[in-house]
């Protein structure tokens, strides 16, 4: 079946398979839930209001990832009236959010049409647009004298066309002025209702932000946001990551342009995707996780090689992080795209923000309706295949939520973006990384302050190994790749081991020392400023061996859910 002369790549029966038996649904919250009736009736205004600008973002994440996205939904749209075929292939599009994504199995992305494929610049750029012709038409218009529209070029808020021979710069805003109009009033009836004073200013910040061609709006808007640690009901969330666009930081492995745009002080910029978080903060979750907040001072004076960079975390003032755990009531744009795994959390704006260059702070948000999604019953197989008997009681979904806030806290801590984006392409990977290993590395100093107990401590060291190390197959995605790192580097150091039948053992007495090796590791290639140490690095700790492989195997054979489909209410 063919739609807007593209076919279908998957078949019916393909399609049935995945979506009958390879699909995992995660529900979000209703208006009957405990969370939302507790809302003001202001609130509860607010929150429809917050949902609709939401789902403006749709199609603003969709034009940013692929050219033919919005085209390719419109016409399965169409066709699915009349075609079981074509709704097959409509949900697994709304579930990627394009017509590509990854099912955390295979290497290669799946396919929705025949001959549709994702591009490096992704949409930011054109998509015949090759890195070669990328970089001489940059070293061309520096010639030409034509700086300002080379620092829009590489800015993380412009989408990129053809003007003759050179690139024109359009920022978002006017890009996408007649959508982001729509979200800015949306914002605005929605801080009308709200009840709460200090989010009805930011609703009004992140409202004129969408109507200005100023980045400085944006990061008046993020920094009102991230100080809203005591709103008590609403959160809403426009986030700007930079993970998709492969074109950008190719700069970084050109030496010779590189260093022309450093003369000229233009920064090199990866572009930001647009993605929408609803939901209602949960106090006693929100709680949980100060805690741990409270403690980042310390274990910012115990970084690794601390003495040669600046934290932006420091005992000297507040520390400039709010932290909220969220129930959530609507995903949409980049994060909603369910391609082989869909995020736990979030610690924003990124590094490279104005916000945080100026000097402003950061905020977690939790999501307690994706990491309640989890399947129990395959879990309970895969302890059975792979880890020891003496360690299942260690297995426990609670524990990954205490990992996942060491994670967030672990973006704050350590080099800044000045040495990240150094890394080119491999910034993402290494500094996911870096995040990984801070939590585990530090989660023995809430033991010493008495936030969890050693007996919590091992079933974090258990639960990590076991639900992030096993991977499914050989990975592309920058959080997997990160997690293969961490499995051969700490198997190579002994925290955990096979025995002869295959199953795992953790040494609890080990862990510590080879994560603290690791993360040492990992500072000093971020401060390298070197791709080609980083690429090093991962082409090294990424090899995918026996053990790896066995893994993979007793996964594909407990069945898995490799595909993720949100349920929406609102």
């Amino acid at each position: 079946m063919k739609i807007n002369g593209y076919e279908i790549a998957l078949s019916e029966e393909k399609l049935d398979d995945i979506l009958n038996h390879k699909t995992r649904n995660i529900e979000l919250i209703d208006k009957n839930c405990q969370e939302y009736q507790s809302l003001t009736e202001g609130n509860k205004k607010a929150l429809e209001h917050l949902v609709q600008a939401a789902k403006y973002f749709t199609d603003i994440a969709l034009e940013q990832d692929h050219e033919l996205n919005i085209a390719q939904k419109k016409g399965l749209e169409k066709a699915a009236a009349t075609s079981s075929h074509a709704a097959k292939a409509l949900r697994l599009f709304n579930m990627f959010q394009g017509v590509e994504g990854h099912n955390g199995i295979e290497t290669e992305p799946i396919e929705i049409f025949k001959g549709i494929k994702a591009q490096k610049g992704r949409n930011f750029y054109p998509a015949d647009l090759s890195v070669s012709e990328f970089h001489e038409i940059i070293e061309q218009m520096l010639q030409d004298g034509e700086n300002e529209e080379i620092r829009k070029i590489l800015s993380v808020r412009t989408m990129v066309r053809r003007s003759g021979k050179k690139l024109r710069a359009i920022d978002y805003t006017e890009y996408f002025a007649d959508a982001f109009s729509k979200i800015a009033n949306e914002l605005e009836v929605a801080a009308h209702y709200t009840t709460d004073e200090d989010f009805k200013d930011y609703l009004g910040w992140q409202a004129q932000a969408l109507l200005q061609n100023n980045e400085d709006m944006d990061m008046l808007a993020d920094k009102h946001w991230a100080v809203l640690q005591n709103n008590n009901q609403l959160e809403f969330t426009v986030g700007r990551e930079s993970y998709d666009d492969e074109l950008t930081p190719t700069i970084y492995e050109n030496k010779h342009l590189l260093e022309l745009l450093e003369k000229h002080q233009i920064e090199v910029n990866a572009k930001d995707s647009l993605g929408v978080r609803v939901g209602i903060i949960n106090k006693k979750g929100t709680d949980l996780i100060l805690q741990f907040k409270s403690h980042m001072p310390e274990l910012a004076k115990l970084m690794p090689l601390s003495e040669q960079y600046t934290q932006s975390v420091s005992d000297n003032g507040q520390l400039k992080q709010s932290m909220v755990d969220a129930d959530i009531a609507m995903l949409t744009g980049d994060y909603a795209r369910c391609r082989g795994g869909i995020t736990l959390a979030q610690n924003l704006p990124n590094n490279d923000k104005l916000a945080v260059k100026t000097g402003g702070g950061r905020r977690n948000v939790y999501h307690r309706q994706i990491r309640q999604g989890g399947d129990k019953e395959r879990e309970s197989k895969i302890l059975e295949k792979l880890v020891a008997p003496e360690f299942h009681k260690y297995y426990d979904s609670e524990a990954d939520h205490l990992f996942v806030i060491g994670h967030e806290n672990g973006h704050s801590l350590g080099p800044d973006n000045t040495y990240q984006r150094s890394l080119g392409n491999y910034k993402s990977t290494i500094e996911e990384h870096k995040a990984d290993m801070v939590s585990i590395t530090f989660m023995p100093e809430y033991v010493k302050t008495g936030i969890i107990n050693e007996e919590t401590l091992k079933k974090i060291y258990t639960t990590w190994v076991v639900k992030r190390l096993f991977l499914k197959a050989k990975p592309v995605e920058v959080h997997r790749v990160a997690e293969l790192i961490h499995f051969n580097y700490l198997l190579e150091r002994g925290a955990f081991s096979f025995d002869k039948a295959n199953k795992v053992h953790i040494h609890f007495d080990k862990f510590h020392e080879a994560a603290y090796a690791l993360l040492e590791d990992t500072i000093a290639l971020q401060l390298s400023r070197s791709p080609e140490k980083a690429k090093d690095f991962i082409d090294k700790y990424t090899a995918w061996g026996e053990k790896s492989q066995y893994i993979a195997k007793i996964q594909k054979e407990t069945g898995i859910k490799n595909y993720i489909e949100l349920q929406f209410h609102f």
